[in-house]
């Protein structure tokens, strides 16, 4: 990495994702000169550390990015498309978390292990977009069975943990947790249903379709990200009570045969990838033991004996940081070395 020091902005730095961004900064040894936190009126004045040090969250305003070099966002949708024009206008590259601009077709969607050509495209507009948590682990594991084998079609149903929904859904699952033993009446407001002791088939909003935003986010990024339109893609997403990390169960078709073998020796090589796979010793791939890791797991990879080149795996990451904050670092390390 350069030996050159940077300015970077975090916009949400006290929510879930700009904290992780924060710690995830510092846990790579981003090379930071000066390290601006930014979020709402309500959260101005809080102290959050890095390396050590102190600093204090600004309001985000039009004004906070003079002199900044790369900006981190994670706000939310709406104030992304506030935001970032004053961000690249005063010279900031954005990469930004939400789903503001994703499918943007000026604007790249990268997963670094992945797509990181891609990167050089922020030129256009200064904004390089993160994908969906789910879209991104998916990614991961798919991508070197993509480049050896082609894949044809991919059938995903994931099982997504209440992080994702942010910190009041934490906080209603352990609260509906607690009056359940208690013997207390279980009260919700997140999500429609309870969610502890429960699984949800319904993640965003749905679509005239039938499917919610969330299925078809991953079906159109895997589409942008891979840059191929031909691979069928459907999805089924479905929260569950699980604090952090989502799991995914991946079905894929392949262009050409590929032995599950032969997928875990790809799985072994495979960037940001780390191979969880021993059944005879009840080892697969837990939402329990992906919280605080960098890598995406994969494991119970086997044939799909119902289809002549299918293969079946079970992916899991913790969706706070491979599944955003990790990812937008990663992109930033990559556009640091070699963009500016």
């Amino acid at each position: 990495m350069t030996k050159r020091k940077f300015n970077i902005a975090v916009a949400g730095a006290t929510g879930a994702v700009g904290g992780a961004m924060i710690e995830t900064l510092a846990r790579r040894d981003f090379p930071v000169n000066n390290l601006i936190l930014l979020a709402s009126s309500r959260s101005a004045g809080k102290k959050l550390s890095f390396h050590d040090r102190e600093y204090t969250v600004q309001e985000m305003t039009r004004d906070s990015f003079a002199g900044v070099d790369v900006a981190l966002f994670s706000a939310g949708a709406a104030r992304s498309l506030e935001f970032t024009p004053a961000a690249v206008a005063a010279g900031a590259v954005v990469v930004d978390n939400s789903s503001a601009f994703r499918m943007d077709p000026e604007i790249p969607l990268v997963v670094p292990e992945v797509n990181p050509h891609a990167i050089g495209r922020y030129k256009k507009r200064g904004i390089i977009a993160n994908p969906n948590c789910s879209t991104i682990q998916m990614m991961v594991a798919l991508k070197p069975i993509y480049d050896k084998a082609g894949i044809k079609r991919i059938v995903v149903s994931t099982y997504q943990a209440v992080s994702g929904s942010g910190a009041k859904a934490i906080a209603e699952l352990q609260g509906q947790v607690r009056d359940w033993a208690a013997g207390k009446p279980v009260q919700h407001s997140v999500y429609p249903h309870q969610i502890a002791f429960n699984c949800l088939p319904h993640i965003d909003t749905f679509l005239d379709n039938g499917y919610t935003k969330e299925e078809m986010k991953m079906v159109n990024e895997t589409h942008k990200i891979f840059e191929d339109d031909n691979i069928a893609v459907t999805a089924t997403a479905v929260r569950v009570p699980v604090f952090f990390g989502h799991s995914e169960s991946v079905n894929i078709e392949t262009d050409k045969k590929i032995s599950a073998a032969e997928v875990k020796e790809l799985i072994k090589t495979a960037p940001g990838a780390r191979l969880v796979d021993d059944v005879d010793n009840l080892c697969y791939p837990l939402a329990l033991d992906c919280e605080g890791e960098f890598a995406t797991m994969v494991g119970r990879i086997r044939e799909d004996e119902s289809i002549a080149n299918g293969i079946n795996l079970w992916v899991v990451a913790d969706n706070i940081l491979k599944g955003a904050a990790l990812n937008a670092v990663q992109i930033a390390e990559v556009l640091i070395s070699g963009y500016l």
